[in-house]
């Protein structure tokens, strides 16, 4: 008799580099999603609320596992918040955590991306990556944007580099991708090509979320 692969079997399948050999692994119960929703996300919360979910612990780090059917998302939990998270982040984060994998979905702004709406790529710096990259800027005569974007939080990290970005409190959304291949998007005014841009008709992070978290709903629905 055949025996169904477990929600951690599929992953292993599409996304079999992500364990290193050795690495302690706990695979702990799947349950149906508990934590509500999200006001203003509706297309996420959603799509949350239809996941089955497993927690799992990997080389001593905890994750969870979301999946609809053959196709999910490994998530980080949800981050501890305070005064000094990012005010755009904090409704996410009070009921998910992000992403560092996704499989056997749809092609979004997401694919790609080593990290979606995470602590991790919180942490890093877009002000520090865009002094890293200055030249951009100092080549085309024009100033290089530091104090303009000292206000914005990464929210995405592609595995080529690229950066998504919030402002921390508006949720504007920009784009620093000098390697890219984009449609839909537009050099910020005083940019060049290959540097910041917005994304065409996705002016904010809610946006941003809920056309991704649609993608996945049409595809799974």
């Amino acid at each position: 008799m055949l025996c169904a692969v477990s929600d951690w079997g599929r992953f292993l399948e599409c996304v079999p580099w992500f364990v290193e050999p050795g690495a302690e692994v706990v695979v702990g119960p799947s349950s149906v999603w508990t934590r509500g929703s999200l006001s203003g996300l509706p297309r996420l919360s959603a799509l949350l609320a239809a996941a089955r979910v497993t927690p799992v612990s990997v080389a001593g780090r905890r994750y969870e596992l979301l999946v609809w059917g053959s196709a999910g998302w490994l998530c980080e939990p949800p981050p501890q918040t305070g005064s000094e998270s990012p005010s755009v982040l904090r409704r996410p984060w009070s009921v998910f955590g992000g992403t560092v994998e996704q499989f056997g979905g749809p092609s979004t702004l997401w694919l790609n991306q080593n990290a979606v709406l995470t602590a991790g790529a919180a942490a890093t710096s877009l002000v520090r990556v865009i002094g890293d990259y200055d030249w951009i800027w100092k080549d085309e005569g024009l100033l290089v944007p530091v104090e303009e974007m000292r206000d914005y939080v990464t929210v995405a990290i592609e595995a080529n580099g690229n950066l998504t970005a919030a402002h921390r409190e508006t949720g504007h959304l920009v784009l620093f991708a000098p390697d890219h291949s984009f449609d839909g998007v537009t050099p910020l005014p005083g940019c060049p090509e290959y540097s910041l841009y917005s994304f065409d008709g996705l002016p904010d992070l809610g946006s941003w979320v809920e056309a991704c978290a649609g993608a996945w709903q049409g595809v799974l629905s």
